[in-house]
Protein backbone atom coordinates (compact mmCIF):
# COMPACT_ATOMS: atom_id res chain seq x y z
CA UNK A 1 0.00 0.00 0.00
CA UNK A 2 1.62 3.79 -0.64
CA UNK A 3 -0.01 7.34 -1.12
CA UNK A 4 -0.77 7.49 2.51
CA UNK A 5 -0.06 10.74 4.67
CA UNK A 6 -0.98 12.85 7.47
CA UNK A 7 -2.24 16.50 6.86
CA UNK A 8 -1.63 19.40 9.18
CA UNK A 9 -4.78 18.68 10.90
CA UNK A 10 -3.90 15.09 11.84
CA UNK A 11 -5.95 13.83 8.85
CA UNK A 12 -4.90 10.37 7.41
CA UNK A 13 -5.81 9.81 3.88
CA UNK A 14 -5.20 7.76 1.31
CA UNK A 15 -6.63 4.70 2.90
CA UNK A 16 -8.19 2.12 0.59
CA UNK A 17 -12.30 1.52 1.10
CA UNK A 18 -11.55 -1.95 2.32
CA UNK A 19 -9.02 -0.89 4.90
CA UNK A 20 -11.52 1.73 6.03
CA UNK A 21 -14.42 -0.45 6.58
CA UNK A 22 -12.46 -3.19 8.52
CA UNK A 23 -11.42 -0.36 11.00
CA UNK A 24 -15.13 1.49 10.61
CA UNK A 25 -16.24 1.94 14.76
CA UNK A 26 -12.80 0.73 16.25
CA UNK A 27 -11.35 2.83 18.75
CA UNK A 28 -7.53 3.09 17.83
CA UNK A 29 -5.12 4.68 20.20
CA UNK A 30 -1.17 5.88 19.65
CA UNK A 31 1.00 2.69 20.08
CA UNK A 32 4.64 3.65 18.45
CA UNK A 33 5.77 6.76 16.07
CA UNK A 34 8.73 7.39 14.50
CA UNK A 35 9.63 9.79 11.21
CA UNK A 36 9.48 6.63 9.64
CA UNK A 37 6.29 4.78 10.95
CA UNK A 38 3.20 5.08 13.10
CA UNK A 39 1.38 2.03 14.67
CA UNK A 40 -2.22 2.62 16.01
CA UNK A 41 -4.21 -0.57 17.87
CA UNK A 42 -7.68 -1.30 19.55
CA UNK A 43 -6.56 -0.05 23.23
CA UNK A 44 -8.71 -3.57 24.22
CA UNK A 45 -5.85 -5.42 22.43
CA UNK A 46 -2.40 -5.37 24.31
CA UNK A 47 -0.13 -5.58 21.15
CA UNK A 48 3.15 -5.88 21.97
CA UNK A 49 4.56 -6.50 18.30
CA UNK A 50 3.52 -6.16 14.88
CA UNK A 51 4.98 -6.04 11.44
CA UNK A 52 5.30 -7.35 8.45
CA UNK A 53 5.83 -11.00 7.36
CA UNK A 54 8.35 -12.25 4.71
CA UNK A 55 9.44 -14.98 3.53
CA UNK A 56 11.32 -16.82 5.93
CA UNK A 57 9.69 -14.99 8.79
CA UNK A 58 7.72 -17.68 10.82
CA UNK A 59 10.82 -19.86 12.10
CA UNK A 60 11.90 -16.51 13.82
CA UNK A 61 9.10 -15.39 15.42
CA UNK A 62 7.74 -18.84 16.87
CA UNK A 63 11.36 -19.12 18.19
CA UNK A 64 10.89 -15.67 19.68
CA UNK A 65 7.74 -16.70 21.63
CA UNK A 66 9.46 -19.93 22.54
CA UNK A 67 12.37 -18.64 24.10
CA UNK A 68 10.77 -15.29 25.55
CA UNK A 69 8.00 -17.80 27.04
CA UNK A 70 5.55 -15.43 26.04
CA UNK A 71 1.45 -16.04 26.18
CA UNK A 72 -0.74 -14.56 23.85
CA UNK A 73 -2.02 -14.90 20.25
CA UNK A 74 -0.38 -14.29 17.24
CA UNK A 75 -2.28 -13.28 14.34
CA UNK A 76 -1.16 -13.24 11.12
CA UNK A 77 -2.95 -11.83 7.93
CA UNK A 78 -2.11 -13.38 4.48
CA UNK A 79 -3.54 -13.47 0.99
CA UNK A 80 -7.00 -14.89 1.02
CA UNK A 81 -7.27 -15.45 4.54
CA UNK A 82 -5.70 -14.96 8.41
CA UNK A 83 -4.60 -17.48 11.15
CA UNK A 84 -4.13 -17.13 14.62
CA UNK A 85 -1.66 -19.15 16.59
CA UNK A 86 -2.16 -19.19 20.69
CA UNK A 87 0.62 -19.26 23.09
CA UNK A 88 0.94 -20.47 26.66
CA UNK A 89 4.25 -19.80 28.38
CA UNK A 90 6.09 -20.17 24.63
CA UNK A 91 4.17 -22.86 23.47
CA UNK A 92 1.78 -23.60 20.77
CA UNK A 93 -1.27 -24.94 22.24
CA UNK A 94 -3.84 -24.19 19.64
CA UNK A 95 -4.32 -22.13 16.39
CA UNK A 96 -7.33 -21.34 13.68
CA UNK A 97 -7.60 -20.55 9.92
CA UNK A 98 -9.97 -18.93 8.00
CA UNK A 99 -8.48 -21.18 5.13
CA UNK A 100 -11.54 -23.64 4.64
CA UNK A 101 -8.35 -26.38 3.22
CA UNK A 102 -6.98 -25.92 6.89
CA UNK A 103 -10.39 -26.84 8.92
CA UNK A 104 -11.17 -30.18 10.91
CA UNK A 105 -13.58 -30.92 8.30
CA UNK A 106 -10.92 -30.67 5.44
CA UNK A 107 -8.77 -32.73 7.59
CA UNK A 108 -10.72 -35.47 8.01
CA UNK A 109 -12.12 -35.61 4.22
CA UNK A 110 -8.23 -35.66 3.20
CA UNK A 111 -8.10 -38.48 5.28
CA UNK A 112 -11.09 -40.76 4.20
CA UNK A 113 -12.66 -40.19 7.19
CA UNK A 114 -16.09 -38.40 5.62
CA UNK A 115 -17.41 -38.22 2.24
CA UNK A 116 -17.76 -34.74 0.70
CA UNK A 117 -21.73 -34.58 0.54
CA UNK A 118 -21.83 -35.29 4.12
CA UNK A 119 -19.35 -32.17 4.88
CA UNK A 120 -20.72 -30.20 3.11
CA UNK A 121 -24.22 -30.43 4.40
CA UNK A 122 -22.39 -30.22 7.93
CA UNK A 123 -20.78 -26.95 7.04
CA UNK A 124 -24.20 -25.75 6.46
CA UNK A 125 -25.53 -26.38 9.96
CA UNK A 126 -22.61 -24.31 11.56
CA UNK A 127 -23.78 -21.28 13.88
CA UNK A 128 -22.20 -19.41 16.18
CA UNK A 129 -23.11 -21.77 18.87
CA UNK A 130 -23.02 -24.97 17.12
CA UNK A 131 -19.06 -26.34 16.14
CA UNK A 132 -18.20 -28.16 12.87
CA UNK A 133 -16.59 -30.57 15.37
CA UNK A 134 -19.46 -31.13 17.53
CA UNK A 135 -21.60 -31.95 14.34
CA UNK A 136 -19.16 -34.38 13.12
CA UNK A 137 -19.54 -35.93 16.23
CA UNK A 138 -23.21 -35.97 16.52
CA UNK A 139 -24.31 -36.12 13.27
CA UNK A 140 -21.14 -37.54 11.20
CA UNK A 141 -19.96 -41.57 11.60
CA UNK A 142 -16.50 -39.67 13.51
CA UNK A 143 -15.48 -41.25 16.14
CA UNK A 144 -14.24 -38.99 18.99
CA UNK A 145 -11.04 -40.72 18.82
CA UNK A 146 -10.78 -39.57 15.01
CA UNK A 147 -11.93 -36.45 15.96
CA UNK A 148 -9.32 -35.55 18.57
CA UNK A 149 -6.43 -37.02 16.27
CA UNK A 150 -7.74 -34.70 13.52
CA UNK A 151 -7.79 -31.85 15.70
CA UNK A 152 -4.33 -32.00 16.68
CA UNK A 153 -3.64 -32.67 12.40
CA UNK A 154 -5.80 -29.29 11.87
CA UNK A 155 -3.31 -27.52 14.36
CA UNK A 156 -0.15 -28.97 13.55
CA UNK A 157 -0.78 -28.23 9.57
CA UNK A 158 -1.81 -24.28 9.90
CA UNK A 159 1.33 -24.13 11.53
CA UNK A 160 3.39 -25.84 9.03
CA UNK A 161 1.61 -24.35 6.51
CA UNK A 162 2.97 -21.17 7.25
CA UNK A 163 6.23 -22.02 6.72
CA UNK A 164 5.52 -21.29 3.31
CA UNK A 165 4.33 -17.82 3.91
CA UNK A 166 5.83 -15.09 1.45
CA UNK A 167 4.47 -12.26 2.19
CA UNK A 168 1.45 -10.72 4.65
CA UNK A 169 1.14 -8.75 8.10
CA UNK A 170 1.19 -9.93 11.93
CA UNK A 171 0.15 -8.69 15.35
CA UNK A 172 0.80 -10.30 18.72
CA UNK A 173 -1.74 -9.86 21.28
CA UNK A 174 -0.90 -10.70 24.77
CA UNK A 175 -3.71 -12.35 26.88
CA UNK A 176 -4.20 -15.31 29.05
CA UNK A 177 -4.89 -18.34 27.06
CA UNK A 178 -8.58 -19.59 27.88
CA UNK A 179 -8.14 -23.46 29.49
CA UNK A 180 -10.61 -24.45 26.86
CA UNK A 181 -8.94 -23.62 24.28
CA UNK A 182 -5.65 -25.53 25.00
CA UNK A 183 -4.99 -28.63 22.94
CA UNK A 184 -1.91 -31.01 24.05
CA UNK A 185 -0.03 -31.21 20.94
CA UNK A 186 2.43 -34.22 20.07
CA UNK A 187 5.57 -32.47 20.41
CA UNK A 188 6.75 -29.01 21.46
CA UNK A 189 7.37 -25.86 19.73
CA UNK A 190 10.69 -26.18 19.54
CA UNK A 191 10.54 -29.41 17.56
CA UNK A 192 7.63 -28.46 15.83
CA UNK A 193 9.69 -25.68 14.36
CA UNK A 194 12.57 -27.78 13.54
CA UNK A 195 10.05 -30.28 11.39
CA UNK A 196 8.47 -27.18 9.48
CA UNK A 197 11.99 -26.21 8.43
CA UNK A 198 12.55 -30.20 7.79
CA UNK A 199 9.51 -30.38 5.68
CA UNK A 200 9.95 -27.48 3.83
CA UNK A 201 13.05 -28.32 2.74
CA UNK A 202 12.26 -32.00 1.69
CA UNK A 203 8.93 -31.21 -0.19
CA UNK A 204 11.07 -28.78 -2.13
CA UNK A 205 13.36 -32.36 -3.28
CA UNK A 206 9.83 -34.00 -3.36
CA UNK A 207 8.42 -31.79 -5.63
CA UNK A 208 11.20 -32.21 -8.41
CA UNK A 209 10.19 -35.19 -9.04
CA UNK A 210 6.07 -35.12 -8.04
CA UNK A 211 5.89 -31.49 -10.27
CA UNK A 212 2.08 -31.17 -9.39
CA UNK A 213 -0.02 -32.61 -6.86
CA UNK A 214 -2.92 -32.14 -9.53
CA UNK A 215 -0.82 -34.36 -11.92
CA UNK A 216 -1.86 -38.17 -12.63
CA UNK A 217 0.31 -40.71 -11.53
CA UNK A 218 0.33 -43.78 -12.77
CA UNK A 219 1.49 -47.33 -12.47
CA UNK A 220 4.58 -48.74 -14.63
CA UNK A 221 3.72 -52.15 -14.61
CA UNK A 222 7.47 -52.97 -13.44
CA UNK A 223 7.68 -55.29 -10.80
CA UNK A 224 7.25 -54.84 -7.71
CA UNK A 225 9.56 -55.00 -4.56
CA UNK A 226 9.41 -54.72 -1.08
CA UNK A 227 6.91 -51.99 -0.20
CA UNK A 228 4.97 -51.48 2.41
CA UNK A 229 1.06 -51.64 2.78
CA UNK A 230 0.40 -47.91 2.50
CA UNK A 231 3.12 -48.09 -0.53
CA UNK A 232 0.88 -50.98 -2.12
CA UNK A 233 -2.31 -49.73 -1.46
CA UNK A 234 -1.16 -46.27 -3.49
CA UNK A 235 0.32 -47.70 -6.10
CA UNK A 236 -3.00 -50.46 -6.97
CA UNK A 237 -5.28 -47.79 -6.45
CA UNK A 238 -2.99 -45.50 -9.22
CA UNK A 239 -3.59 -47.75 -11.93
CA UNK A 240 -4.38 -46.09 -15.10
CA UNK A 241 -4.31 -42.76 -13.93
CA UNK A 242 -7.47 -41.55 -13.21
CA UNK A 243 -6.08 -40.13 -9.64
CA UNK A 244 -5.05 -36.68 -9.39
CA UNK A 245 -2.41 -37.16 -6.37
CA UNK A 246 -3.94 -34.95 -4.22
CA UNK A 247 -7.41 -37.39 -4.71
CA UNK A 248 -4.88 -40.52 -4.59
CA UNK A 249 -3.38 -39.56 -1.06
CA UNK A 250 -7.00 -39.00 0.56
CA UNK A 251 -7.93 -42.37 -0.99
CA UNK A 252 -4.61 -43.91 0.18
CA UNK A 253 -5.61 -42.48 3.97
CA UNK A 254 -2.42 -40.43 4.32
CA UNK A 255 -1.72 -37.19 5.14
CA UNK A 256 -0.70 -34.86 2.34
CA UNK A 257 3.04 -34.48 3.32
CA UNK A 258 3.16 -37.98 3.85
CA UNK A 259 1.47 -38.47 0.35
CA UNK A 260 4.16 -36.53 -1.36
CA UNK A 261 6.94 -38.38 0.71
CA UNK A 262 5.16 -41.85 -0.61
CA UNK A 263 4.64 -40.58 -3.85
CA UNK A 264 8.24 -40.09 -4.53
CA UNK A 265 9.51 -42.61 -3.03
CA UNK A 266 7.22 -44.98 -5.78
CA UNK A 267 8.47 -42.46 -8.63
CA UNK A 268 11.96 -43.00 -7.47
CA UNK A 269 11.35 -47.05 -7.74
CA UNK A 270 9.79 -46.50 -11.52
CA UNK A 271 7.23 -47.91 -9.99
CA UNK A 272 4.81 -45.09 -10.75
CA UNK A 273 5.22 -42.04 -13.37
CA UNK A 274 3.06 -38.49 -13.71
CA UNK A 275 1.50 -37.01 -16.67
CA UNK A 276 -0.05 -34.45 -16.88
CA UNK A 277 -3.34 -35.43 -17.99
CA UNK A 278 -6.27 -37.92 -16.57
CA UNK A 279 -6.08 -41.61 -18.19
CA UNK A 280 -9.86 -40.94 -18.22
CA UNK A 281 -11.92 -38.61 -19.79
CA UNK A 282 -14.76 -37.38 -18.43
CA UNK A 283 -18.00 -38.31 -20.06
CA UNK A 284 -21.47 -37.51 -19.81
CA UNK A 285 -23.25 -33.42 -19.44
CA UNK A 286 -20.21 -32.80 -16.81
CA UNK A 287 -17.89 -33.42 -19.46
CA UNK A 288 -20.17 -31.43 -22.27
CA UNK A 289 -20.76 -28.67 -19.47
CA UNK A 290 -17.10 -28.08 -18.67
CA UNK A 291 -16.48 -27.64 -22.56
CA UNK A 292 -18.75 -24.98 -22.70
CA UNK A 293 -17.63 -23.03 -20.22
CA UNK A 294 -14.04 -23.70 -20.63
CA UNK A 295 -14.48 -22.27 -24.57
CA UNK A 296 -15.92 -19.70 -23.12
CA UNK A 297 -13.11 -18.87 -20.68
CA UNK A 298 -10.66 -19.18 -23.58
CA UNK A 299 -12.10 -16.42 -25.68
CA UNK A 300 -12.42 -14.15 -22.79
CA UNK A 301 -8.94 -14.94 -21.81
CA UNK A 302 -7.04 -13.17 -24.86
CA UNK A 303 -8.31 -9.39 -24.84
CA UNK A 304 -8.50 -9.36 -20.92
CA UNK A 305 -5.18 -10.41 -20.74
CA UNK A 306 -3.68 -8.13 -23.41
CA UNK A 307 -5.35 -5.34 -21.99
CA UNK A 308 -4.74 -6.38 -18.08
CA UNK A 309 -1.62 -8.50 -17.43
CA UNK A 310 -1.97 -9.40 -13.80
CA UNK A 311 -6.59 -9.74 -14.07
CA UNK A 312 -6.10 -13.90 -13.82
CA UNK A 313 -4.70 -13.01 -10.34
CA UNK A 314 -7.21 -11.05 -9.71
CA UNK A 315 -9.76 -13.25 -10.57
CA UNK A 316 -8.06 -15.88 -8.45
CA UNK A 317 -8.40 -13.96 -5.37
CA UNK A 318 -11.88 -13.11 -5.59
CA UNK A 319 -12.48 -17.12 -6.31
CA UNK A 320 -11.02 -17.63 -3.17
CA UNK A 321 -14.03 -15.85 -1.34
CA UNK A 322 -16.71 -16.78 -2.80
CA UNK A 323 -19.52 -18.00 -0.71
CA UNK A 324 -21.02 -20.85 0.12
CA UNK A 325 -21.53 -23.97 -2.34
CA UNK A 326 -19.24 -21.92 -5.23
CA UNK A 327 -16.22 -22.56 -2.71
CA UNK A 328 -16.81 -26.20 -2.12
CA UNK A 329 -17.15 -27.00 -5.87
CA UNK A 330 -14.18 -24.36 -6.79
CA UNK A 331 -11.68 -25.76 -3.66
CA UNK A 332 -8.14 -26.19 -5.28
CA UNK A 333 -9.47 -25.39 -8.73
CA UNK A 334 -6.92 -23.03 -10.45
CA UNK A 335 -6.77 -20.89 -13.82
CA UNK A 336 -4.52 -22.82 -16.76
CA UNK A 337 -2.32 -20.38 -18.94
CA UNK A 338 -5.05 -20.18 -21.58
CA UNK A 339 -7.89 -18.89 -18.76
CA UNK A 340 -9.49 -22.64 -18.51
CA UNK A 341 -10.05 -24.62 -15.33
CA UNK A 342 -9.03 -28.09 -14.83
CA UNK A 343 -12.76 -29.90 -14.74
CA UNK A 344 -10.83 -33.02 -12.95
CA UNK A 345 -10.31 -31.47 -10.01
CA UNK A 346 -14.43 -29.79 -10.20
CA UNK A 347 -15.32 -33.26 -10.90
CA UNK A 348 -13.50 -34.37 -8.20
CA UNK A 349 -14.54 -31.96 -5.41
CA UNK A 350 -18.58 -33.62 -6.52
CA UNK A 351 -17.56 -36.65 -6.04
CA UNK A 352 -20.07 -38.22 -3.82
CA UNK A 353 -22.77 -36.22 -4.62
CA UNK A 354 -26.52 -37.05 -6.83
CA UNK A 355 -25.83 -36.79 -10.14
CA UNK A 356 -28.82 -34.05 -10.41
CA UNK A 357 -27.06 -32.21 -7.61
CA UNK A 358 -23.23 -32.69 -9.49
CA UNK A 359 -24.84 -30.40 -13.01
CA UNK A 360 -26.75 -27.61 -10.73
CA UNK A 361 -23.56 -27.23 -8.70
CA UNK A 362 -20.88 -27.80 -11.45
CA UNK A 363 -23.13 -25.21 -13.83
CA UNK A 364 -23.54 -22.38 -10.88
CA UNK A 365 -20.00 -22.05 -9.84
CA UNK A 366 -19.40 -21.98 -13.19
CA UNK A 367 -22.26 -19.43 -13.79
CA UNK A 368 -20.64 -17.48 -11.31
CA UNK A 369 -16.76 -17.85 -12.76
CA UNK A 370 -18.07 -16.43 -15.77
CA UNK A 371 -19.43 -13.34 -14.06
CA UNK A 372 -16.80 -12.29 -12.06
CA UNK A 373 -14.83 -12.47 -15.32
CA UNK A 374 -17.79 -10.85 -17.62
CA UNK A 375 -17.42 -8.07 -14.95
CA UNK A 376 -13.83 -8.20 -15.72
CA UNK A 377 -14.78 -7.80 -19.08
CA UNK A 378 -17.51 -4.28 -18.31
CA UNK A 379 -14.60 -2.88 -15.93
CA UNK A 380 -11.28 -3.14 -18.26
CA UNK A 381 -12.54 -3.61 -21.88
CA UNK A 382 -13.93 -0.82 -24.36
CA UNK A 383 -18.05 -1.05 -24.89
CA UNK A 384 -16.94 -2.18 -28.43
CA UNK A 385 -15.04 -4.79 -27.24
CA UNK A 386 -17.13 -5.91 -24.28
CA UNK A 387 -20.65 -6.44 -26.20
CA UNK A 388 -19.75 -9.45 -27.90
CA UNK A 389 -18.17 -11.35 -24.92
CA UNK A 390 -20.65 -10.72 -23.01
CA UNK A 391 -22.75 -12.03 -25.44
CA UNK A 392 -20.82 -14.90 -25.29
CA UNK A 393 -21.15 -15.24 -22.03
CA UNK A 394 -25.20 -15.23 -21.81
CA UNK A 395 -24.98 -17.78 -24.53
CA UNK A 396 -23.09 -20.30 -23.34
CA UNK A 397 -24.69 -19.70 -19.59
CA UNK A 398 -28.02 -20.98 -21.44
CA UNK A 399 -26.58 -23.03 -23.50
CA UNK A 400 -25.38 -25.21 -20.48
CA UNK A 401 -28.26 -24.85 -18.79
CA UNK A 402 -30.53 -26.14 -21.56
CA UNK A 403 -28.17 -28.74 -21.50
CA UNK A 404 -29.29 -29.71 -17.26
CA UNK A 405 -33.14 -29.41 -18.54
CA UNK A 406 -32.62 -32.08 -20.84
CA UNK A 407 -31.00 -34.08 -17.92
CA UNK A 408 -33.63 -33.96 -15.46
Amino acid sequence: MTGFHVDKQGTLHGLPPDVCQLLAETPLELLSVSAGHLLLADPQAQVLLAGVLEEGAIPDLLSYFNMFRKSGVLHIVLVGGSKSLYFQQGEVVFATSTFEAEDIGSVLFSLGKIEQQELQHLREQVTETTTLGKLLVEQASVSPKDLWSAARSEVENIVYNLFNAARGAFYFEAKAVEQEDILRLSMSTQNMIMEGLRRLDEKALFMRKVVSLDYYPYATGKEVGDLTETETRMLNLAGVGQFKARDLFRKSGVREFDGIRLLYGLLERDLLRMHESSGTEIDGILGQILTIYNSLFRKLHVPLKQNNPGFMEEIALELRVLPQPYSFVLRDAEFRADGTLDGQVLVSNLDGLESRDKTKLLIDSLAEVAYLKSMAVRQQLSAEQARPLISCVQESTAQARALAGRDE
